[in-house]
Order: C-alpha cells, then structure tokens, then sequence
C-alpha cells in the first residue's frame, strides 16, 4: 500500500514515516495541507492518515475537498485530545477511522492492516463485478473481430470512470447496445439506464423531457414534471443524436454537465443530479462545429473519451457470429428451433449490409417468422441492394423472367400470404410483420386479388 501522512507535526510525521516504512508500507508525508491535497489528487495512494487539527485547512475541509475532486483513498483521522468531536464528524462524511494521539506504534499498524485488509476485500468485489458485468455484455455484444474485441477492451476499462463518453458510427451498427454494456460493467449497473432520441422531439418539448418542468410553465403543463436526467440520478443516461441538440439547448446541456445540476423550466431553483452521461451520433460532429451547427466547448466536453464502432461491411467476421446470436433470440421468442444453412450464412456473409447490425437482425427476424421450422435458406433472406461485397450477381426469380413489376408483384404477394399464415390470419400481425401500415396492407391484398 501507498500511505500519506498529513500531519504539521514534524516529529510526528517523522516517526510515523519510520514506524510505516518499517511495516513494509511506501509512506510519504506532507505538512502543508494544501500540498497535501495536490498531492493526494494528483497521484495515486491508497490510504491517508491525516490530522484532524492543521493550520489553514484542517482535516476535515481537506476530506471535503478530497471527496469532491474524486479522491478514492480511505482517509484515516488523527486526532489530539479535545478533538474528537471532529474526527467523528469527518468519519459522518466518509473518513473510514481515527486513531487518537498519542497512540502506540501496534495501533497505528492494526489500524492500518485493517483498512488494508477492507481494500483487499474491496478490489476483490470489484473484480468480481467486473467480470459479471463482462458475462452481461456478452448476451449484448457479439464481437469476433479483432477491432470490436479491442472496442469492447476499451469500453470496459471506461466503464469503471464517470467520464463522459462518445460513442459514433453509422445508423444501426449498435450505438445504443455498446451504451448499454458500458452502463452494465460500470458501477451504476443496479441503478436505472435511460435513453433519449435528440433528434425525434421538437426543441421545446425535448428540453422538458431534459430538465423537467413546473406547473404552469408553458402551455399545458398543468402539473410539476422530472425530467430524464431527475429520473437517471445515479444512474445513465443515453443522448442519442446528440448532433441534432438544437443550439439553444445544448447551451443548457453544457452547463449541467459542468455544475452536475439542473433547472427544470419556469423553476427557480437548482437541484444537484448525479447521472452518467453517455453521447452517442453518427454525424462528425467536428465539422458540425466547424459550420456553425454544434458547440466547440460541448463538443469538447463530451468527447473525452471517444468509442467509433465501425459498420459492418468492415467487419465480414463479425456477421456468421451475428447471425447465430440472432437466430438464437428469435427461436426463444417464437418457441421452435431456428437454423440457417450453410449457404445462406456464405450469401448473407457476402452481403454488404447497409443497414448494418439493425438490417441484419430485422432479417433473421422476418426469415425466421416467415420461414417457419424448416432451416432458413438463401431465398429466405429478402435483402437489399448491394446483395454482393465483391459485386456478385443476385439471384434470379425461379421462372427466369425479366419483367421486374411483375416478379415484384409476385414476390410481394408470395411474402403477404406468409405473413398471413404465419400470424393465422392477423391482418394487423402480418401487416407489423412486413413492416408496412394495416391500410397499406388492405391495399395491397386488393391488388393482389387475395381475400
């Protein structure tokens, strides 16, 4: 163990040093507090004995202070007669002992094996977690490339911080799902993970969602309402889109996350909010700012710690595993085994997939539905242009013809039939099924002449 003594006694910082070192601890010792405390945030100790009593700050503004800066290590009190009203103040506010002057040298050690003793135990609670939270995020995150290994490397060793983070990529490759697992190995895990779509909500009602508001505040607001960030305290909250946060509120947006606290709208009051913030956008935002259309300074301030998921069409590796994760998911939500032949995971491992990870499972998903118990072939999978990475032509309709309305048509009516019998007639099921509205559904069956 690393050990401060923070102590305006010379003499009792000296044999305390002596007694420490002799104990098989690296000890350091300052008198100053203030130096003290640039010390002890600055480098890395796992455990400060400090005086409760000091000259210009005593021990416990220096736990205050400490604390407030993230400071980790136990912090042991030291305390003269008279004081130890003070030293149980400070252990109130976190401090984890005191030892009373004068004390004997076996005390200090058996204070000091102690909390070495509770830091065992913590680091040992940790690792477990760790690797729980790993276990967790292998049922979120398939990844066999090297460069998704190597992300998930670093999103767990992020994980364990409070730092902001952004995570960018295109549309569909698992932005929210990386926020996700990032939530689940970091210690927030039991509390609550939220998200937010910046982009999907007018600017006004997007700052209620934020920060909440109070009755009457605007048209309609008839009650006092918490915002997302009130409901995520403690836990973590998703800003997806972050790039299309209208200008005026991320003004508002930079400055919670500097103060850490909020206002909801028509209030007067602050209120102090303790929430993760993880940013996620699939627009560059460094020319966003560079146009005018994003903050440099909320720019900077979210982009401490940068997480690119890269799409899938760089990733070929990635989608055999992909595709087995989903067919997995799928068998247990509709009860029957779901297997993909081995040419149809060659077809769709050539496939450029534009769509990325969002367009890959919502294929398996209608194969798997469409297709029934029997094992999902290649004419299974309806996918989209760019069928081949390398260019390779796509396949033909089975009569041969050219005529492209016409094979539509019958494609069309072929996928409309089994949705109908795979939702047993549900008109409104196989319309959800086939991605398309209920009357637009009705129109087609006309079309179709199916009754």
């Amino acid at each position: 163990m690393r050990l401060l003594i923070v102590d305006d006694d010379a003499d009792l910082r000296q044999s305390l040093s002596l007694l420490l070192r002799e104990a098989g601890y690296e000890v350091l010792a300052e008198a100053d507090p203030e130096e003290a405390l640039r010390r002890a945030v600055g480098e890395d100790f796992d455990l400060i004995l400090c005086d409760v009593k000091m000259p210009r700050m005593d021990g416990l503004a220096f736990l205050r202070r400490y604390r407030a800066e993230s400071g980790a290590a136990l912090i042991i009190m030291m305390s003269a007669y008279g004081t130890e009203d003070a030293a149980l103040a400070a252990m109130r506010e976190g401090a984890y002992d005191y030892l009373r002057k004068p004390f004997r040298p076996d005390e200090v050690i058996m204070t000091v094996r102690k909390a070495e003793e509770r830091e065992r135990l913590r680091h040992e609670v940790e690792t477990l977690r760790s690797s729980l939270g790993a276990d967790a995020v292998r049922d979120l995150v398939v990844a066999e490339s090297r460069v998704m290994r190597d992300l998930l490397e670093l999103a767990s060793r992020v994980a364990r911080h409070n730092t902001t983070v952004l995570i960018t990529g295109e549309s569909g490759t698992g932005k929210e799902v990386l926020a996700k697992a990032i939530h689940r190995m970091s210690p927030r895990h039991d509390m609550s993970f939220t998200a937010i779509n910046c982009a999907a909500i007018p600017e006004q009602l997007l700052e209620s969602e934020l920060f909440g508001h109070t009755r009457g505040a605007f048209t309609g607001a008839t009650a006092d309402r918490a915002g997302l960030f009130e409901a995520a305290h403690r836990g973590t909250l998703l800003l997806d889109e972050i790039g299309d946060m209208p200008l005026g509120l991320q003004a508002k947006l930079l400055r919670v996350l500097e103060e850490g606290e909020i206002r909801r709208i028509g209030g007067r009051e602050g209120k102090k909010v303790d929430v993760r913030v993880i940013a996620a956008t699939g627009k560059a935002l460094d020319q966003a700012v560079e146009r005018g259309e994003f903050r440099a300074d909320l720019y900077y301030r979210l982009d401490v710690v940068r997480l690119h998921i890269p799409p899938l069409r760089e990733r070929p590796e990635d989608v055999p595993a992909l595709l087995t994760h989903f067919a997995r998911q799928a068998a247990q939500r509709l009860g029957h085994l779901v297997s993909i032949t081995p040419q149809a995971l060659t077809l769709l491992s050539q496939h450029a997939w534009p769509g990325n990870v969002r367009e890959l499972r919502n294929a398996v998903e209608r194969a798997a539905v469409l297709g029934g118990t029997k094992p999902l072939d290649c004419g299974d999978f309806a996918l989209g242009n760019g069928n081949g990475r390398n260019g390779g032509a796509a396949a033909l309709p089975q009569n041969g013809s050219f005529d492209l309305r016409a094979q539509v048509e019958e494609v069309e009516k072929a996928l409309i039939l089994r949705a109908l019998d795979a939702s047993k007639g549900n008109r409104r099921e196989a319309a959800q099924l086939l991605g398309i509205s209920l009357r637009t559904l009705f129109y087609k069956l006309r079309r179709a002449q199916v009754r």
